[in-house]
């Protein structure tokens, strides 16, 4: 046995040492022999300082949303927590200002956005969810400008579920069951449809479209049979490209009253997909290889196969099965002159020959194993690369390197024991670097270290309370011993109506550790943090193994490449622009003045620069309008201002695609019917708040088809008007517009002029009401009166920035005139931007003991606080009352300290 020498690991963080005072000390055994070695005489050091630079130069933030219950009801309110950390440092970030939170329907439209501020990395809001909302799969997606850079990946995207009850008159089920038919996927559809007692709704004719990647494969009309259902069927000939997407159908009901309802096909085939993926990017020839195996099925869920493997004359040389959610592993020797298959058996007995990838006669492997106290590095050499020169290894996590050894090539393996305790929690991706300093292959693995969590105890005077009973809480927070300083959030739930399913929700520690690191969909991502043992820990490496990704790009730093910055990170709200003449030059010492009325008046102003900019760096809530004018430096007004704006983030489609629930109120028909009795409970005291559904007017004797516009052109002035009687046939607005105005596109139910690239959405107003570019198809065709394209700049000008993508005047029967006219002067534009949202504190009522309160009590959300504040002690203390509901109440606390440590704690009580 050869002599192993200590090599000790160096740290290059000093931030990092400080907030976690680590010993980075490790060892690393070399089969043949190690060198002592100094990185400040080695031209290594260059790349390491490089890689320190560019991580400080180009930072990024990570986000997570507490949200206080897993799902929803129409008339619920969505109470959340937001934390952004610097992803560098993992502490609060300070880099940004400002957050945006976005509430997305099942459309991938945006239904509602929040602009709140950010103090030191933390924020908090709600969403309102009104008796408009249609039952459904809804996102909620959280992210500051500077994250938009590195994309969507990077965002808090968190699929949750809404129901309706309360506003609702259709009740559906829907049913999928597969088949083949000649080279097809058949997929066969029941659905059901019933009232809210649970009534079928019986021989009642439905209207039928099923849209698969937004391509219409079926249409039909059917009539509900004695149970209200139907049944329909289509074909996918291209499974492989139409995947998923949605059935729309449209229910008349016996007043002739049309309701339609949505359904998710979140899987149009029965197939699997298999991929294979060896632990160092390449499979080895005559070396072990471990390779790692994923299956997902069309609904985006893991599934668990059979795999054999075969050589080219058809003799299994080892056999393997995946062990979770479609996860897996087995090892390879490739030998010389052999290819290898793997027969995949699936769950319903079927077979399918694979190719596994393809062997690399030489290169390198890094190969890593852990117990409870250390991680267990090896680094396997191809005969070739033997003596070659000095091999380097690096472990970083967030982009910071914790330490770095080389070693000597001379034999074929290397062998290092890196202590867990050492490491931060989360994500440390392993690079092996070539004597050339190439990163030549690469594997993740996760660290739970305990060292950088917080520890809290929550403290309740008794163990079991009565209904409305009052509950005095105390929460202590430490780590290593010593108390904690931070900002927690609180939710109670009673897990009678509000029933968690804990390995699948998101949480602090799920989502700024794991999720928020690793490309794709994670199911069930709270099971690797609530299971410990060696299973779980295999597991977790799988999951490693077979879906990790770089979020470092080495050959960027290695050439300076910067990252492409198209946003930049938001620290204040601000009001800026350009003043121009009318031949675009621009306005320099120019006086630009701002103007408000909204919840008083204000005013203020400033010059511009040499290139005629300004910049008003100001505070507002949402729906302040501005007066923005500019005069050059002689006093004149013949001036332009053309004011800076952020285009809005694209909605990419839903990652989470094994988040989608096919049937949304059946799967919450327990917390639906908690939240009816609420809602009724509320109705009765008058201080619920409902929206108005008018009658249907008929209005005869129309000279000016448009005569009840609200066009401020004056009725009719738009460059096409369409008439109820052109679209009367039409399901959907979107389908009946589509290639009715000339120019136009349709983009899920989106509509958008070619003249601006198809980029900006056109503007949709109903009755003289802006209600979002999405809404087409919430609008019942048979309501309409007139539709109003405005097009050209002459009919959309008077509508200033809301005119910039076109706009869809839409008249309803029922709708009454409203008129506006506008004139502005030159030099003076009125601009309405987006503002911060205002903040609204969750109600907990209080009972007193000497008159009590008898009124039922039926709220889902016991207790709301976004911000609870240890002291100096790590103490807090809060307390709320209980509902009139018995059960098991949960309280979920959630924080994090200035040091970025964090927490997720659990804790129950009874209510008897």
């Amino acid at each position: 046995m050869p002599q192993y020498t200590y090599i000790e690991a160096l740290l290059f963080n000093a931030q990092m040492l400080m907030r976690r005072n680590l010993s980075l000390f490790f060892l690393f055994i070399v089969a043949c022999a190690a060198l002592a070695y100094k990185i400040d005489d080695d031209p290594f050091s260059v790349l390491i300082k490089k890689m320190q630079d560019y991580t400080e130069k180009y930072p990024q933030e990570k986000v997570h949303l507490h949200l206080d219950k897993p799902y929803y009801a129409v008339g619920d309110d969505i109470w959340f927590k937001a934390y952004v950390i610097n992803s560098q440092t993992s502490k609060p970030s300070s880099i940004s200002g400002i957050l945006y939170v976005e509430l997305i329907n099942e459309k991938d439209s945006v239904k509602q956005q929040l602009k709140l501020p950010l103090m030191d990395g933390i924020s908090w809001g709600d969403f309102k969810l009104p008796d408009t909302f249609t039952e459904g799969n809804y996102r909620i997606r959280a992210y500051t400008q500077l994250m938009r850079n590195a994309g969507p990946e990077f965002f808090f995207d968190k699929t949750i579920q809404i129901g309706n009850s309360w506003a609702n008159q259709v009740f559906t089920s829907t049913k999928y069951e597969f088949s083949k038919e000649n080279n097809a996927d058949k997929v066969n559809v029941s659905i059901d449809f019933k009232d809210k007692d649970g009534k079928p709704y019986v021989e009642n004719d439905v209207s039928y479209d099923v849209q698969l990647n937004y391509k219409s494969m079926a249409k039909g009309k059917a009539v509900t049979d004695a149970q209200g259902k139907i049944n329909l069927s289509f074909l996918n000939s291209q499974p492989a490209l139409y995947k998923s997407g949605k059935i729309i159908a449209t229910l008349t009901l016996p007043d002739k009253k049309k309701i339609t309802k949505e359904f998710p096909v979140n899987a149009a085939s029965s197939a699997v997909d298999v991929q294979f993926f060896p632990e160092s990017g390449n499979m080895l020839l005559e070396m072990p290889n471990k390779i790692g195996i994923k299956a997902v099925n069309a609904a985006g869920l893991g599934e668990d196969i059979k795999v054999s493997i075969l050589n080219k004359d058809g003799l299994a040389v080892t056999e393997s099965a995946t062990e979770h959610l479609g996860m897996g592993n087995f090892m390879l020797v490739p030998e010389t002159g052999q290819t290898y298959s793997a027969k995949v058996t699936f769950k319903d007995g079927s077979q399918r020959t694979m190719s596994l990838p393809t062997v690399v006669p030489e290169g390198y492997i890094i190969s890593t194993s852990s117990n409870e106290e250390n991680i267990v590095v090896k680094i396997l050499i191809s005969k070739k690369f033997v003596g070659q020169g000095e091999l380097r290894l690096v472990a970083q996590h967030s982009s910071n390197v914790y330490f770095t050894v080389k070693t000597s090539s001379q034999k074929q393996v290397a062998v290092a024991s890196i202590p867990k305790k050492d490491l931060p929690s989360g994500i440390i991706q392993l690079t092996l670097f070539s004597p050339a300093n190439l990163p030549i292959c690469e594997r993740l693995v996760f660290v739970n270290n305990g060292a950088d969590q917080i520890n809290t105890t929550i403290s309740t005077s008794k163990t079991s309370y009565s209904p409305k009973e009052k509950v005095d809480i105390t929460l202590q927070a430490s780590n290593s011993s010593k108390p904690v300083q931070g900002s927690f959030s609180v939710s109670v739930t009673n897990t009678a109506s509000v029933k968690p399913n804990e390995e699948s929700e998101s949480n602090i520690l799920s989502s700024l550790l794991l999720t928020s690191d690793l490309a794709g969909y994670i199911e069930k991502p709270n099971y690797y943090f609530l299971n410990k043992d060696e299973k779980a820990q295999r597991n977790l490496d799988n999951l490693m193994l077979t879906q990790g990704w770089s979020r470092i790009l080495w050959k960027n730093v290695l050439s300076n490449t910067p990252p492409v910055t198209r946003f930049q990170a938001e620290k204040t709200m601000q009001i800026s622009g350009t003043v121009t003449t009318y031949g675009n030059k621009p306005v320099p010492k120019g006086k630009v003045s701002l103007f408000s009325s909204s919840g008083g008046f204000f005013a203020t102003d400033t010059l511009t620069d040499d290139k005629g900019r300004f910049v008003f760096e100001l505070s507002f809530t949402d729906s302040t309008k501005f007066i923005v004018q500019a005069r050059n430096e002689k006093g004149r007004k013949s001036v332009d201002i053309k004011i800076d704006a952020v285009p809005n983030q694209v909605v990419t489609r839903n990652k989470n695609t094994g988040d989608i629930e096919i049937n949304v109120n059946e799967a919450l028909s327990g917390y639906l019917k908690q939240s009816q009795n609420y809602f009724d409970e509320l109705t009765r005291r008058g201080v619920l708040e409902r929206s108005i559904v008018l009658k249907e007017v008929n209005i005869t004797e129309k000279k000016n088809p448009a005569k009840n516009s609200s066009n401020w052109n004056g009725a009719g002035n738009a460059d096409q008007v369409i008439t109820a009687d052109q679209i009367k046939n039409c399901m959907t607005l979107s389908q009946c517009l589509q290639g009715r105005v000339a120019g136009m596109i349709m983009r899920a139910g989106v509509p958008y002029l070619m003249r601006n690239g198809g980029q900006i959405p056109m503007t949709i107003m109903v009755d003289g009401m802006n209600v979002g570019s999405d809404f087409l198809d919430n609008i019942v065709v048979d309501d309409i009166e007139t539709i109003e394209v405005l097009k050209s700049v002459g009919t959309t000008a008077i509508y200033g920035s809301n005119g910039a993508g076109g706009i869809l005047l839409i008249t309803t029967k029922r709708g009454e005139a409203r008129s506006a006219a506008s004139f502005f002067a030159p030099g003076i534009i009125t601009y309405n931007p987006k503002g911060f949202s205002l903040l609204r504190t969750f109600y907990s009522p209080k009972y007193d003991v000497e008159t009590p309160d008898n009124r039922s009590d039926f709220r889902s959300t016991v207790y709301w606080n976004p911000h609870i504040v240890t002291n100096e002690s790590g103490k807090a203390e809060f307390n709320f009352y209980n509902t009139s509901e018995t059960g098991t109440y949960r309280i979920v606390v959630e924080g994090m300290d200035l040091f970025g440590n964090i927490v997720h704690a659990v804790h129950t009580y009874e209510v008897k």
